[in-house]
């Protein structure tokens, strides 16, 4: 049997990676710009106890019962506070066992055996067991009678026996080799562990909070605050023996537009804010260079802003209709006038560093005479206008980036219908077909086959409803590629075809920015349980065991 693994070329290389994460000269305590992340050596005593107020960028709709949950970073930010995950990223690119005591594959990883620690309890004093492992794994993949499941089905799909060993021990079968398994585990820190009341509870099971993680649901008022307390019985203690977590109390609230977020921090209203807005981001920049506060900051593993077109009916189910709106986008001119050159111009669906990611990967550059050829060819086509919704977040900053979309689009000739939504409501309507382009956040690139539910034919998380044999071809042999040189090929193949087909419209790489004030420190978390250290990424989220105030 061999640890757990994931493909190595997968991995990423850190180093690269930190010369292009845009860390700021003033990251908390101890930045460390050789990994481009924050060191978990803090620069003064850990002071135990208090409370702290943590700002998100939004509430979080349809609750957290995992098996339909529809979770975007805010949630998971409260996922990896009330539950614990099966497995966590590492620093080195991989997947660390983290309420698993151990995950080992066979050599053809496609038998896996997940043993859980000892004396682990849920928060309502039940223990952790196999019998409740399997339970919850069943009920993402919708077998367990109890729990439907809206979207494991099929991203977990290729799982194919679930069976109880021991009192802590399961093991899974797969029907193909699957390398990443690991990560899909951890699922983008959307498959928190519940305790058995949560799971059998029909009513109830999107709200009444039952984990294993470090801090208890106390009072949940809905758009308003998440106030969780301390889990006096948590499993987990850092490097010198502490019981974690270190805080009485962490207290999440909804604030939508990030402006209001920096200055709430600023006036002391938060302790802690997330960004990941151009002006927001360069205001705090500023405040850090003048002491006010401390700033984390990574593109590791970084999500792309995008512009999603659906394939499934006119103008953009035309491959001349998404082309005229790429070559219509002044990325330059872009760069500068929304994103304020912080973040870079993204030119697929993996940035710098990571794997699949290429310096020359097709992508087109801005050329507005072409554009608006195109949309005259559309036309004669078609005989119908080369017009269409643009469906975007309704905060200040999307309103701001979309504003910039849709004059260069107008410039080409086309005509544009702009809609605001609400950050959740965008993401139930890309499950549906009545939109035509769509802003969205997307694609982490720890793992590239982690993508392979967003890409692949008739997937139901296929926003954009792209249909194409050769990269289903690509994904499905990628998935189960052993060899690692060869794995690598297979995903710059796919960086390649999916700007062949215009199939997204690329803006920029997605940096976040977690802000607190200047006292507080452990953003990724202590040491892992196996000696490892955290992940230095953000795109899906981070641990708030760690957090803690300094002497």
């Amino acid at each position: 049997m061999s640890a757990i693994r994931t493909n190595g070329s997968l991995k990423l290389v850190a180093t690269l990676v930190a010369a292009l994460a845009l860390v700021a000269g003033a990251c908390s305590s101890g930045g460390d710009e050789e990994t481009g992340g924050e060191s978990t050596d803090v620069s003064g005593a850990i002071k135990t106890g208090g409370d702290m107020v943590y700002a998100l960028e939004a509430e979080t709709s349809g609750g957290f019962c995992f098996s339909d949950s529809q979770l975007a970073i805010s949630g998971m930010m409260v996922t990896r506070s009330i539950y614990d995950l099966l497995t966590v990223p590492a620093e080195g690119g991989g997947f660390a066992p983290y309420l698993l005591e151990s995950l080992e594959s066979n050599d053809t990883a496609d038998s896996w055996t997940l043993k859980l620690r000892e004396d682990v309890k849920f928060h309502d004093g039940t223990d952790l067991d196999s019998t409740v492992l399997k339970n919850n794994i069943d009920a993402w993949l919708g077998r367990y009678p109890a729990r439907p499941s809206l979207f494991g089905v099929f991203v977990l799909e290729p799982i194919d026996t679930v069976e109880i060993v021991d009192d802590l021990t399961v093991e899974i079968t797969t029907k193909v080799p699957w390398p990443a398994f690991p990560a899909y585990l951890y699922g983008g820190s959307r498959l928190g562990i519940m305790g058995q009341a949560q799971l059998d509870d029909p009513d109830n099971c999107d709200k009444n909070l039952i984990g294993t993680g470090p801090f208890k649901l106390e009072e949940w008022v809905i758009n308003d605050k998440m106030v969780t307390t301390r889990n006096e019985d948590y499993w987990a203690t850092d490097d010198d023996g502490n019981q974690l977590p270190y805080l009485d109390s962490l207290t999440f609230v909804p604030v939508p537009d990030s402006q209001v977020r920096v200055n709430g921090l600023l006036a002391g209203e938060y302790d802690v804010i997330m960004t990941a807005a151009a002006p927001a981001t360069e205001n705090l920049n500023e405040e850090a260079e003048a002491g006010s506060v401390s700033l984390y900051q990574t593109t590791v593993n970084a999500e792309v802003n995008n512009l999603m077109f659906n394939h499934a009916r006119p103008p953009f189910d035309d491959q001349g209709a998404r082309e005229a709106a790429i070559l219509a986008m002044d990325q330059e001119t872009r760069d500068e006038v929304v994103t304020f050159n912080l973040f870079g111009q993204a030119n697929g669906p993996f940035p710098p560093g990571a794997p699949g990611y290429l310096e020359d990967s097709g992508w087109p550059e801005y050329d507005l005479e072409k554009a608006k050829e195109l949309v005259a060819d559309y036309e004669a086509r078609t005989g119908q206008p080369l017009d269409f919704s643009y469906l975007h977040g309704n905060d200040e900053e999307s309103i701001r980036s979309a504003s910039f979309n849709q004059q260069q689009f107008e410039a080409a000739g086309m005509k544009v219908n702009m809609q605001t939504r609400e950050q959740a409501t965008l993401i139930s309507e890309a499950l549906g077909t009545e939109w035509d382009m769509m802003a969205f956040r997307n694609f982490p690139a720890g793992t590239p086959d982690g993508n392979y539910v967003w890409w692949i034919s008739d997937s139901p998380v296929n926003f954009p409803r792209m249909n194409s044999p050769e990269i289903d071809a690509l994904l499905n042999e990628g998935r189960s590629e052993l060899d690692e040189a060869r794995a690598l090929e297979i995903y710059e193949e796919v960086n390649r075809k999916l700007n062949e087909g215009s199939h997204f419209l690329w803006t920029d790489w997605v940096q976040w920015t977690i802000a607190s004030q200047p006292d507080i420190s452990g953003i990724l978390g202590p040491t892992l349980p196996d000696g490892q250290q955290p992940g230095l990424g953000l795109s899906t989220g981070h641990a708030t065991v760690g957090l803690h105030y300094t002497e």
